[in-house]
């Protein structure tokens, strides 16, 4: 884990390729400031969603940005629920106006079992069209296996929350058994860095909390998303590969109280 750097990815399925540290840009209506920034210092893994309301903006600062398009990870995600996905796809695609989006998530349960799976075939659409590179979920727990037993492929990435606060074991067993990666979203717990055993690990290798809370999440393996729209905090947030956290605290942060910080979709119809 010490040799991992800002540019240090993870293979998906199809064989492309996942900036393992991603920019988070939930409820930041205007991302464009911190997308640039986050460019700037080095990110090529961008996360937004149609409910973000920011798609434009991202889309514009990556072709600001005067970066290779290649070179810059785009994950979007289509509403749970929708009703007609294939024209929310459209819809996404041409506020991006990237061409393609890397990765295409389904953001969340709603809408039951039968509207789960027609979403799900039409990013199985997109991404068989090229509009999509790789396509996966978000908040999917149980719902997993609904996809499994129709038969179609098995999403590349499920995102959901984690941090020391919340860990999803049961989740996070299915998809290490089923080669499904891993992205966590709330990675910082919403800047809630009260947790004393966090504050003495922080003090202790004179890493910010945050930073501490990246590592910790890159050292379990997974793709945090850290949201920040100050661009300080944004380069800050990146400034994890110089240090590694010890077994013994990285073991205290793995066993602190499971307090969860947003939604639990576990019992979505």
């Amino acid at each position: 884990m010490a040799s991992l750097t800002l540019q240090s990815t993870a293979k998906l399925p199809s064989g492309h390729t996942i900036p393992l540290l991603g920019l988070g840009v939930y409820r930041n209506n205007d991302a464009y400031p911190a997308v640039i920034a986050a460019l700037k210092h080095g990110y090529r893994h961008i996360d937004t969603a149609e409910m973000y309301r920011n798609e434009a903006a991202v889309g514009k600062a990556v072709r600001d940005s005067g970066i290779n398009r290649e070179e810059i990870f785009v994950t979007t995600k289509i509403m749970g629920g929708t009703a007609a996905p294939t024209a929310s796809i459209k819809a996404s695609l041409e506020r991006l106006d990237l061409g393609y989006v890397d990765l295409y998530l389904i953001h969340s349960p709603h809408g039951g079992k039968e509207t789960r799976l027609k979403i799900w075939r039409a990013l199985l659409e997109a991404k068989a069209q090229g509009k999509a590179r790789d396509v996966g979920v978000s908040n999917f727990v149980r719902h997993l296996e609904e996809i499994r037993e129709a038969g179609l492929e098995t999403p590349a990435i499920n995102q959901i929350e984690l941090h020391p606060f919340c860990k999803q074991e049961p989740i996070v067993e299915y998809c290490n058994k089923h080669s499904i990666l891993i992205s966590a979203f709330c990675p910082l717990v919403r800047a809630d860095f009260s947790d004393p055993v966090l504050q003495e690990i922080s003090k202790k290798i004179n890493k910010s909390p945050a930073q501490v809370l990246v590592r910790w999440s890159l050292q379990k393996g997974w793709i945090p998303l850290p949201k920040s729209s100050h661009p300080e905090r944004i380069a800050s947030n990146a400034d994890v590969y110089d240090f590694q956290l010890s077994a013994e605290d990285f073991g205290a942060l793995d066993n602190r109280p499971q307090k969860p910080i947003s939604w639990n979709p576990i019992d979505e119809p």
